[in-house]
């Protein structure tokens, strides 16, 4: 095994690797710390193996560190200290670290490199678990290893003769600052967890979307290609009810200067709904689009006033197109999609729609809708990229009015392929979208958001839209002055949560993102509520007080 080979660092799952993992499991806590007896199969299976997640580093392919953690109770430390929790900070989810080991063979130059990747691992792996304190029996050879990145002794040595442990404990807060700076210093540098993902797009996708993302390239003039890419088309027609669907490779500003491009061939004044960003943005589009329309805008986080809607659509001459975002992503306001159906129906006016944030996010239903607008990046659960336009109609090409690109018709003409498109996100975008349980997805949505609502309003967070109908999927919090939006985002970061917060429309509102468009689970929204609380709790203790009285002491 050569000592030079990158490392590999990962969560076991193989049985080769297990193999490895009891062979070392052996030599390192029979042969060189004797804890256990000799054994002529010289591998050592650990009793919670089966209940073990282990953290494991390669080199060719050859075990040369690992880390175990386990969350179920009892721990081994129970059975050592009866008393175990009155000696840990209270209201805690704990884990138990175990069989840290390294290679004798790496335990010089690459043996801070072994170390901080597992480090790294252990950490990324702590925040998407929810564990907030970890618990370990730190053998004594190695107590200012363990106390130097954060570890607190407590209680009585445990073990006999030369295999002796010291329990201690670390919090999260400490271990995101005490290791955060042992990496730092290591020679691991280009070694760096992923955080966890609760961006507005790009999402966190599953496993089965990146193989699928991976495959080699293909010609987008296969057949087999076009066989893919119209089964792609049918699936997310299903979805929103749709009997027609054009794919763009682009992003989903692209997908709504088509529909504004449609708008343009239509004739006729139009009207233009903003109560937030990306109702603006449509405006701005419209108007690049030299579109004859006029804006209805109403506050940010408040709902449409469908009154006022009602009134425009009654004018004479009525307008003859509507456009609005059906999810209003940076406040997360859910216009009423049903009722502006009906409003639009009525009155004889084409409503559009930008549904990029809501497709995939919760039950959409485009019957009666002229044109919508929608990408993969967001509610879908693939990669950024395709843009989406659905319709109904029979859509002719405009080859003297609109750019190539740009055309709807033109694309229906070519069966949707006119140009080249990615095989490599036309994979992922069907692997995202065929064999999803739609209804449980939509159901866990409203499970999870509500929970993270909640939580957040119980620690104090001022929720924007608060008294709005919401989407599941975005969640925008008004931080108050004292903490500034852009370094909280820093923190969270640091502390293995991406939040959106970079968007200039929430700079200025100094409004920070918590989004659960991606794959996520209820114990990383957990993680995050908590991460954020004690991240703020932080900054608002340290904080200077302008209101408080001051006290001068004159000179002399």
């Amino acid at each position: 095994m050569s000592t030079r080979a990158p490392l590999v660092f990962k969560f076991a799952t193989e049985d080769w690797e297990f193999e490895q993992i009891h062979r070392l499991n052996y030599r390192t806590f029979v042969e060189e710390i004797p804890q256990h007896q000799k054994s002529p199969a010289q591998r050592l299976v650990d009793k919670f193996h089966a209940e073990n997640t282990y953290l494991i580093c390669l080199c060719d392919q050859k075990l040369v560190g690992m880390l175990a953690v386990r969350g179920n109770r009892p721990f081994s430390l129970d059975q050592k200290l009866p008393d175990l929790d009155n000696h840990l900070p209270a209201g805690r989810k704990v884990c138990e670290i175990r069989l840290l080991a390294i290679e004798k063979k790496f335990r010089g130059a690459r043996g801070g490199q072994v170390l901080s990747g597992i480090l790294a691992l252990l950490w990324q792996h702590g925040v998407e678990k929810g564990y907030d304190l970890a618990i370990i029996s730190g053998t004594t050879r190695q107590a200012k290893l363990y106390q130097h990145l954060g570890f607190v002794p407590f209680g009585p040595l445990v073990g006999t003769g030369d295999a002796q442990f010291q329990p201690m404990y670390v919090t999260l807060e400490t271990f995101e600052v005490t290791a955060r700076e042992f990496l730092r210093s290591s020679p691991a540098k280009s070694f760096h967890p992923s955080a966890v993902n609760f961006l507005p797009g790009p999402v966190a996708v599953r496993r089965e979307v990146r193989r699928a993302f991976e495959q080699a390239p293909e010609s987008h003039r296969a057949e087999s290609f076009q066989t893919e890419f119209d089964a792609t088309r049918r699936v997310i027609c299903d979805l929103v009810r749709a009997e027609r669907a054009e794919l763009f490779f682009g992003s989903g500003t692209l997908a709504n200067d088509v529909i504004a491009g449609q708008l343009a061939l239509l004739g006729g004044h139009g009207l233009v709904l903003t109560n937030g960003e990306f109702g603006l943005r449509l405006a701005d589009q419209a108007r690049r689009f030299q579109l004859n329309f006029k804006t209805l805008e109403f506050p940010w986080g408040a709902p449409l006033d469908l009154a006022q809607v009602r009134l425009k659509l009654a004018a004479v001459p009525a307008p003859a197109w509507l456009w609005c975002a059906h999810c209003e992503t940076s406040t997360g306001v859910l216009n009423d999609l049903e009722a502006l159906k009906d409003m639009c129906a009525a009155h004889g006016v084409k409503l559009c729609l930008d549904c990029i944030s809501s497709i995939g996010t919760v039950p959409v239903n485009l019957e009666g809708v002229y044109l919508a607008s929608c990408a993969s990046g967001k509610g879908l659960r693939s990669y950024p990229g395709v843009a989406m336009v659905f319709y109904h109609h029979e859509s002719q090409p405009a080859p003297d009015r609109l750019p190539r690109y740009l055309d709807l018709g033109y694309y229906a003409q070519q069966q949707g392929i006119p140009f080249t498109f990615s095989s490599n996100l036309l994979h992922a975008l069907h692997a995202a979208v065929k064999h999803v349980d739609w209804e449980k997805r939509f159901f866990g949505l409203v499970e999870m958001s509500t929970f993270l609502r909640t939580r957040l309003l119980e620690h104090g967070f001022d929720l924007v839209a608060g008294d709005a109908r919401t989407s599941p999927a975005v969640v925008t919090i008004a931080l108050p002055a004292e903490l500034d939006s852009v370094q909280i985002g820093g923190l969270m970061q640091d502390s293995g949560f991406l939040l959106s917060c970079h968007s200039e429309y929430l700079r200025r509102r100094n409004w920070i993102q918590i989004c659960l468009m991606g794959e996520c689970t209820l114990e990383k929204v957990t993680s995050a509520v908590n991460a954020l609380n004690r991240v703020c709790f932080r900054r608002r203790a340290t904080a200077p007080q302008p209101d408080a009285p001051q006290t001068v002491v004159s000179p002399g």
